[in-house]
């Protein structure tokens, strides 16, 4: 009989189901009703229960363990299956909610554009920081009323300042282009220095960096590799060709800041000159490239341009890399540097004679300068320094 039922049927469940239905075992028939799946050994105990003999080729423990496995891992590759389907779906759908993420996103932020802004609202979102990779291709130039109040909402007056105060990061981008129609004289001087005095202390004070760690490196028995390569690049910024480092600690210095305001006072108009204005040319350097702004009523056999900005302190630059390397100005680099060797302070009279080279006045021009000095009283500001920030690149407008 054994035998039998053996033949007629695949496995050893089937088997066991059988005998239950064969001799009506009442548990069985409600869980199938129930659409139950019992296990083989939860089979076998009903029959055993009811004192049903079990088949001869009864599993072992062993071999349920193996059936139970079996099942499983069926059970788990349709459940794999399933999930790896869920996720193609997921991944086919994902720019649907990607763009309806976006849209939602923008619906928000052009309801709170739409919303009325307080009068509190206006004031703290007076001033804005720029993104550290601001583009200032579309900057725009504030006027000058609005540049005075800026600076008297921050507490920036030159009164204090030269009186000891701190300089406050401020760097316009732009100068205003109504300068020129404040009709006090003296009000217009004032903003055009409070413009440009932070963007010339700025770059002192970077080179001022660059002059310590430079000495630091030399008081060293051994670079490193990251040394190294700031020195070789060093030598490129000032244009030393053969590396010497006698030639870099002559060049790598401040400027006078009295002797700087005074030179873009005078190359700009106190900020209201057409390069000024459209170049952001603070210091009237010249070009022979096509960029530079054409002069009007040029000499005919003159094919210079005057070099134009995105920014104006891309012209503070300029014109320290003009100081420190051009060799017309060889004299004023020699004199700063006997200056530095008998520990005295560098001012901008102390190195007006030696700008000479830069303009074709000569002599003439070092007395304009100076008197531009004086009469202005600028070297107040030769011992200006920035207030210290916790912003990398103060604010700039």
């Amino acid at each position: 009989m054994g035998k039998k039922i053996e033949k007629l049927f695949k496995s050893y469940r089937d088997q066991l189901l059988h005998l239950a239905k064969l001799y009506g075992v009442v548990e069985i028939k409600s869980y199938a009703r129930s659409a139950k799946r019992l296990t083989i050994s939860q089979l076998e105990l009903l029959l055993i229960k009811h004192r049903i003999k079990l088949p001869v080729n009864r599993s072992s423990d062993k071999a349920l363990a193996k059936q139970e496995i079996k099942e499983n891992s069926i059970r788990n590759v349709y459940l794999t299956f399933a999930f790896i389907f869920f996720l193609g779906c997921l991944i086919s759908i994902r720019p649907y909610i990607k763009s309806v993420v976006n849209e939602v996103k923008f619906t928000y932020v052009a309801q709170e554009y739409k919303k009325p802004i307080s009068k509190k609202s206006k004031e703290e979102k007076k001033i804005e920081l720029p993104k550290a990779n601001q583009n200032y291709d579309n900057t725009v130039s504030l006027n000058s009323e609005t540049t005075s109040n800026l600076f008297d909402d921050l507490g920036y007056d030159l009164k204090g300042v030269r009186a000891g105060q701190k300089v406050k990061p401020i760097y316009l981008t732009k100068l205003p282009r109504d300068l020129k129609s404040l009709g006090d004289t003296r009000k217009k001087r004032e903003l055009f220095i409070k413009i440009v005095l932070p963007l010339i202390l700025d770059e002192n004070k970077k080179i001022t960096e660059d002059r310590e760690k430079l000495f630091k490196i030399l008081g060293k028995n051994f670079n490193t590799v990251g040394e190294r390569v700031w020195l070789k690049r060093r030598f490129k910024e000032y244009k030393i060709d053969d590396q010497d480092l006698s030639k870099l600690k002559m060049r790598m210095d401040t400027i006078p800041v009295s002797l700087a305001l005074a030179q873009a006072a005078n190359e700009s108009g106190w900020g209201t000159s057409r390069f000024a204005l459209e170049g952001n040319a603070l210091f009237g350097q010249w070009t022979w490239s096509k960029k530079g702004i054409k002069p009007k009523n040029k000499d005919p056999k003159k094919t210079h341009r005057v070099l134009q900005f995105q920014i104006l302190k891309a012209s503070v630059r300029a014109y320290k890399n003009n100081l420190n390397t051009h060799n017309a100005y060889k004299e004023f680099r020699e004199t700063r540097a006997q200056l530095r060797e008998k520990n005295k302070d560098i001012t901008g009279l102390d190195l007006v004679e030696h700008i000479k080279n830069y303009a074709g006045i000569g002599e003439e021009y070092v007395k304009i300068i100076r008197t531009v000095i004086e009469n202005n009283s600028l070297t107040d500001f030769d011992k200006a320094n920035l207030l210290p920030t916790n912003l990398k690149k103060g604010l700039a407008l």
